[in-house]
């Protein structure tokens, strides 16, 4: 069994509560309850609530979020988008790269070809 809680005024909450009423209608209870749904009490919900974990971070969105930190502090967002444009940047040279493999790829299908024809 899931429990989720959301927004009392969200539409997630009014469907389930549609879908009670017409549980309730179609088949009576035998112990009535005020909205049909339970409502959990007591000293296990109030520790439940209070000893809930928190969502663990990842190894990557800790790092990701540390190097974010570091660029900050450092001061070096603005110089490390300057050199990624540029001649020497990653991204300029796989580009490069591309091209290049391209190009020798229609040369070599070019040569391929008029050795065909005779």
């Amino acid at each position: 069994r899931v429990t989720k809680e959301v927004d009392s005024t969200s539409k997630e909450a009014k469907s389930f509560l549609k879908q009670q009423e017409k549980r309730q209608s179609a088949a009576p209870a035998a112990f009535p309850t005020v909205s049909g749904l339970k409502r959990p009490s007591g000293m296990s919900s109030l520790l439940g609530k209070i000893g809930s974990k928190k969502q663990k971070m990842s190894t990557l969105e800790k790092s990701k979020l540390d190097w974010e930190n570091f660029k900050e502090e450092e001061g070096i967002v603005e110089e490390l988008a300057i050199h990624n444009r540029g001649k020497d940047g990653y991204i300029e040279r796989k580009a490069f790269l591309e091209r290049v493999d391209h190009r020798q790829f229609e040369i070599e299908r070019d040569i391929r070809l008029s050795r065909m024809k005779p």
